[in-house]
């Protein structure tokens, strides 16, 4: 399975939600890929790190930031598990290209008025890769979210769209900075902690309904 996460508006996690995705499949002793296709090359910078602080590796990351990855992605796929491609923000080319490899597209936003305003055109892009890929699946994910009337607010509304919303949340925690600092997922750090455990539902929600 191929699952991309793609969202135009920077900042909402794409990065932190795409290798903790990936680590936790690992974890369970999956074989994952992680692509990097964004330019920023964030997942790659996180994997230099965690090679320079002496930790085992996960799973392999790659850089792929160009808009053949619909074509090269199914190849890297048939020795792996599950692919995550971590997408870029704001090159329609690479989210086209990210979209048509994907079994599976994940929009993170946060709990705001201006990520569901910024979701507008992402969907569009849905709607038309699903003319070329009508099995495309899709879902929001609510990110950095605190306990406030906004998200809860954020999470209703979404819940009347297509694609709907997962029901697996992740807070905003102080816990996703720190490890990822040192090359580490947060279940490295405390496996018991509340971030290990939404990273935890979030991949179990994603698997179960992965394509």
């Amino acid at each position: 399975m191929i699952v991309t996460l793609l969202n135009q508006k920077g900042g909402v996690g794409k990065t932190t939600l795409a290798l903790h995705l990936a680590g936790q499949w690992a974890r369970t002793g999956k074989r994952i890929t992680l692509i990097d296709a964004d330019p920023q090359g964030s997942a790659l910078d996180w994997s230099q790190q965690r090679a320079l602080e002496g930790l085992p590796r996960l799973f392999g990351v790659v850089g792929l930031a160009r808009d053949t990855l619909h074509r090269e992605a199914p190849e890297l796929a048939r020795g792996a598990d599950h692919i995550v491609i971590d997408g870029p923000p704001r090159v329609a080319a690479l989210m086209r290209s990210a979209l048509l490899a994907a079994d599976l597209a994940l929009v993170p936003v946060q709990p705001s008025p201006f990520d569901g305003w910024a979701s507008a055109e992402m969907l569009a892009l849905i709607r038309e890769a699903r003319i070329y890929r009508p099995q495309l699946v899709a879902r929001f994910v609510l990110n950095r979210c605190a306990r406030t009337v906004i998200a809860r607010e954020t999470a209703e509304t979404l819940a009347d769209h297509d694609p709907p919303v997962l029901a697996a949340t992740i807070g905003q925690r102080v816990a996703f900075a720190d490890a990822a600092q040192s090359g580490r997922l947060v279940f490295e750090t405390d496996k018991d902690s509340p971030a290990s455990r939404e990273i935890a539902a979030f991949a179990a929600e994603v698997g179960r309904i992965a394509p």
